[in-house]
């Protein structure tokens, strides 16, 4: 097993998981200092391409965005989300998982769980590909956004959809927009972590979109905190920029050669 992937399954219980997202080396090579996983999500989709949803991304968008990360990285844990339509059969999974890792040098894959391809995960995870799951929101197969596990029936269906996916040989466990009570739940119930977005202080781990976080990529739901506000820090450097140069102050001779 992976020695990254070591270190995460020991925090189990003892100290917390952080998390975020990059897609470019720029990005990732902050991150690289701080935290414990970069997710090159999906999310990209919405993020970079300006997509209504993550459906349209393709393999080539997740492997070129991996491949500008994995430069930026050193001691990080680096998982892939595979794109929606990428692992819809076992055979499928399989070849495109096999690409991803290869061509990128990335530690792991991410698939959402559809609750039936618990098979895929345990394939993949004799072929030597680390696995880490996703359950609740799945924006992949799910077109209406709603808390999860708000009733003891969605709680019970939830554990079983987490344990099945742990079964299989998952490292650990996305757990998006669950209601504290499922997530506190199913942290206690599984051995491996438990990563959280929108789901609770319970869970072992979190992670947020870091567009999100920093306030630049105008999707703020409840469940995102902003740590910084880029957008009006970029603003106003292109206000400063625009008019030094209609001012002729910029660039000066210092600036060109």
């Amino acid at each position: 097993m992976n020695k990254k992937i070591k270190k995460i399954l020991s925090k189990k219980n003892k100290s917390k998981i952080v998390c975020l997202t990059a897609y470019s080396k720029s990005i990732a090579k902050i991150l690289d200092k701080h935290v414990d996983i970069i997710l090159v999500g999906d999310s990209m989709a919405n993020v970079l391409y300006g997509h209504k949803n993550t459906h349209k991304l393709t393999l080539d968008n997740i492997i070129q965005h991996t491949l500008s990360v994995k430069m930026g990285v050193k001691k990080t844990l680096l998982v892939v989300d595979m794109p929606k339509g990428s692992y819809s059969n076992t055979k499928f999974a399989l070849k495109n998982a096999q690409k991803v890792m290869s061509t990128t040098g990335c530690d792991a894959i991410k698939l959402e769980s559809n609750k039936k391809n618990f098979v895929i995960i345990k394939k993949l995870i004799k072929k030597k590909i680390p696995v880490m799951g996703h359950i609740g929101f799945t924006p992949q197969f799910k077109k209406k956004f709603k808390v999860e596990g708000q009733t003891k029936r969605e709680i019970t269906k939830l554990l079983k959809e987490a344990k099945l996916i742990e079964k299989a040989g998952a490292f650990s466990i996305v757990l998006e927009c669950l209601s504290a009570d499922s997530a506190n739940l199913i942290t206690k119930k599984l051995s491996i972590p438990t990563i959280g977005i929108g789901s609770s202080k319970y869970c072992d781990g979190q992670i947020l979109v870091t567009d999100d976080m920093l306030g630049i990529s105008g999707f703020y739901p409840k469940f995102v905190k902003k740590f910084a506000n880029l957008n009006r820090v970029i603003e106003n450097a292109v206000k400063k920029y625009t008019r030094e140069v209609k001012l002729r102050k910029f660039p000066i001779a210092k600036n060109f050669f």
